[in-house]
């Protein structure tokens, strides 16, 4: 077992104060993190302060320089890191991989971003322009799923845009993130970036901390509600990617050997805890019995297992908590009468936080595993009989993040997902996020956007400076 240090003004610090972090396939301890509080915070952000009055000034080309420095460190140590975060996130070694090597990505194509200035009047009048300037400290909170991809994408666009940032990971899966943060250190300025861990109590300290200029947040919807009180006190600025409840429609042309594996892995990757997975999947009713065979029979092919073993192709719930909500979720639907298609059984080994790949057959609409983000391999599949129904039903939802069409006629599959209310819809895909195209919700699944330009200016105020020509002064 490691030991695992905090990033504070450069240095890799600890308190003697330690969280145990459990390998959520085997249930055993596999790292410690310090356990901060507000002298540890106050120590982080003061750093992050004092290195914003220098880091505000530098050159994009500077700051775009140590950008793509973070995203050779991660690409250089991915062997290392992909395994270490197998180990405490549970996910299998090829969906690791794929969130390290996305990671550096991510750092190398958004470091080539800039904010231009904008001219609004040129004339003999007056001139007058529109800058980008930083927003001060920003105060970063990631969650478990996909730790090192969030992380990143809380680090990059804030150092791109001249801010200094702290940065707290999940309790659950802070290891690679602090591996990570010994890889930077000599990479980034000092206190341009501190990472600090602690238990969820440290999130209020940051949402709440008075030298935070800004708060950047992945979660929960009912977190991210807190969070937006918590900010309000000194109005904060926030920016929140939050839950979500995502409709796939599939249409009566769509090949249903070719998008059964599709739509498999669209609610099944990371076992289900996505926030853009597949979380519903309407079926028009003329290919349903089809369709909704070959993804059953397609599941069990799939090895639900450890995901550092070779042909794990789901892995474990990450933690506790969220294992026993799906387990939860699954027993109300038995409650409930409802057809399984697979699954639904607790795996009987009792050693780790697996849950079988789950599908239900035609639940109602108002079941709550149709209602609620379930958040792990449990999916339902339900008929539709007319696109305007199934747009209704894809809408009714307190969430927006994201949905997807699957059909021969991308023209019918654009006019359907113009009438969804997401922020993202994609068309015979899943989860392809560019980060160069904005990423955020409509409704309750968030607030803001992250990637792109769009993202980058939520790090930023707009500043516009006149110049009265000709002025008698």
């Amino acid at each position: 077992m490691t030991d695992y240090k905090n990033l504070i003004d450069g240095k890799m610090v600890d308190n003697g104060q330690w969280l145990e972090v459990l390998n959520p396939a085997t249930e055993q301890v596999v790292g410690r993190v310090p356990s901060c509080g507000k002298e540890e915070l106050d120590s982080a952000v003061a750093a992050a302060r004092r290195a914003f009055t220098q880091w505000k000034k530098t050159t994009a080309e500077e700051r775009q320089q140590v950008v793509q420095g973070i995203s050779a460190a991660i690409k250089e140590n991915a062997d290392e890191l992909y395994r270490l975060l197998t180990s405490e996130q549970g996910k299998p070694h090829a969906q690791a991989q794929q969130e390290i090597y996305g990671a550096a990505g991510l750092a190398a194509a958004q470091s080539t971003l800039t904010l231009d200035d904008v001219i609004n009047q040129d004339d003999d009048t007056r001139l007058s322009r529109t800058r980008r300037v930083p927003v001060g400290v920003v105060g970063g909170i990631v969650p478990w799923n996909f730790p090192i991809m969030m992380a990143i994408q809380k680090i990059v666009p804030a150092l791109v845009a001249g801010c200094t940032i702290v940065l707290k990971p999940s309790p659950f899966t802070p290891l690679t993130t602090l591996r990570v943060a010994e890889l930077i250190k000599d990479v980034v300025p000092a206190g341009t970036v501190n990472i600090i861990t602690g238990e969820d109590t440290l999130g209020p300290l940051i949402t709440e901390h008075p030298d935070i200029d800004k708060i950047t947040f992945t979660g929960s919807t009912a977190t991210g509600k807190k969070i937006m009180e918590g900010a309000s006190g000194d109005l904060k600025r926030i920016t929140l990617e939050l839950g979500g409840n995502d409709a796939s429609i599939v249409l009566p042309d769509a090949d249903v050997q070719k998008v059964a594996e599709q739509l498999f892995w669209s609610s099944f990757s990371n076992a289900g805890q996505v926030c853009i997975a597949a979380k519903r999947i309407y079926i028009h009713e003329d290919i349903y019995d089809d369709l909704s065979k070959a993804i059953a029979d397609y599941a069990k092919t799939v090895v639900v297992g450890d995901g550092s073993q070779q042909g794990t192709g789901v892995g474990p719930i990450q933690n506790k908590k969220q294992y026993e909500r799906v387990l939860d979720l699954i027993q109300d639907a038995k409650d409930n009468g409802y057809k399984f298609l697979t699954g639904g059984d607790k795996d009987p080994s009792g050693t780790g936080y697996y849950v079988p790949i789950t599908i239900l057959d035609n639940p109602p609409e108002d079941a709550r595993i149709v209602a609620e983000e379930q958040f792990g391999p449990v999916m339902p599949l339900m008929k539709f009989a007319s696109v305007d129904e199934v747009i209704e039903r894809a809408n009714n939802s307190e969430y927006g993040l994201a949905g997807a069409v699957w059909t021969k006629d991308t023209d019918k599959g654009v006019e359907i997902a113009e009438q969804l209310e997401t922020g993202t819809v994609w068309i015979n895909e899943f989860m392809q996020l560019s980060p160069f195209a904005p990423f955020g919700g409509h409704k309750q699944s968030g607030f803001g956007a992250e990637y792109g330009i769009d993202g980058l200016k939520e790090f930023t105020y707009p500043q516009v400076i006149t110049v009265k020509r000709d002025a008698a002064v």
